[in-house]
């Protein structure tokens, strides 16, 4: 055991080979199993990996296989941008590799129907036995199409997945968007994760674009919120909050039982870099510094 708090376990998904990252996957792999063996290693969830991608895996696996510990396998998660179609091409790619398959998140087609998108999720998943019981993220549009598919994810038992930022400004929602989009997803019971210009652990401005990056702790925070009936506009006025200090201390009051309900709504976000929100976890004062001498590279204040 790590010692991490409750609210920090399995927080991060590491999408270290999507941008800004872009590391290539044969070095990124091996930096994931690297960080899951580390003292801070139960803040790391699953490997994320596009679909197209997963053809380069299988040889990787081979080379790497004393790496990939007693199971001998590696916890994936695989986003699927060409939509439900794609769904059946990943499940025979994953059946070959030695994989613990973990979630599939899949992309809704522009101009794609709720009831349509989620017909052909549907078949999807039915003809494709070796995904039954991996949850599965649909990615929810920005659009007038968000309530009724928010509704059918309620339905279905499916799980939500918010893009938060990107490389251009106008890919970050405001504070007031996604403010709304966690209480919706949060008031319906699905459970969501965010994925996207999450780099830091508290709301910030880029120094290098200039953009408005939200935090993480702002998400859970909101997750906590919105778990209590919080309107929306508390929920905004959370993940506009830039005092560090002061979202480190909300943090650190939740207490386990709190913590362990927020995260039950906000699973886990994706980010590029897992030593980033790490450090930033440890220059708050919210994880054991015990684990600093671990974490590669770490600066004070960085």
């Amino acid at each position: 055991m790590s010692g991490l708090p409750a609210f920090a376990v399995g927080l991060c998904d590491d999408a270290a080979v999507f941008p800004p990252g872009l590391a290539p996957l044969p070095e990124a792999v091996p930096a994931h199993l690297r960080h899951r063996a580390c003292a801070y290693g139960e803040l790391v969830g699953p490997f994320v990996l596009a679909a197209p991608a997963l053809g380069e895996l299988g040889p990787l696996l081979g080379e790497l296989g004393p790496l990939l510990g007693p199971g001998g396998g590696l916890d994936l998660v695989v986003t699927v941008p060409g939509g439900p179609e794609q769904i059946a091409e990943v499940a025979r790619a994953v059946e070959a590799l030695p994989v613990s398959l973990r979630g599939l998140e899949v992309v809704v087609p522009a101009g794609a129907a709720p009831a349509e998108f989620f017909a052909a999720l549907d078949h999807a998943c039915a003809d494709a036995p070796r995904l039954s019981g991996v949850p599965v993220f649909v990615e929810v549009p920005r659009d007038e199409r968000r309530a009724e598919i928010v509704s059918r994810l309620a339905e279905s038992g499916r799980r939500a997945k918010f893009r938060t930022g990107g490389v251009k400004a106008e890919l970050y929602p405001d504070e007031t968007e996604l403010a709304a989009a966690i209480k919706a997803v949060v008031d319906a019971g699905v459970p969501f994760k965010a994925t996207a210009g999450l780099h830091h652990a508290i709301r910030n401005t880029d120094p290098e674009t200039g953009f408005e990056q939200h935090g993480f702790l702002n998400l859970l925070l909101a997750a906590d919120a919105a778990l209590g009936g919080g309107a929306e506009s508390e929920l905004a006025a959370i993940l506009a909050e830039r005092d560090g200090a002061a979202v480190a201390a909300r943090v650190a009051a939740l207490g386990e039982e709190r913590a362990a309900a927020a995260r039950s709504r906000f699973l886990s976000f994706g980010t590029c870099s897992i030593t980033d929100p790490l450090t930033d976890l440890l220059n708050l004062g919210l994880i054991p510094d015990d684990i600093a001498g671990a974490v590669p590279g770490r600066r004070e204040g960085n």
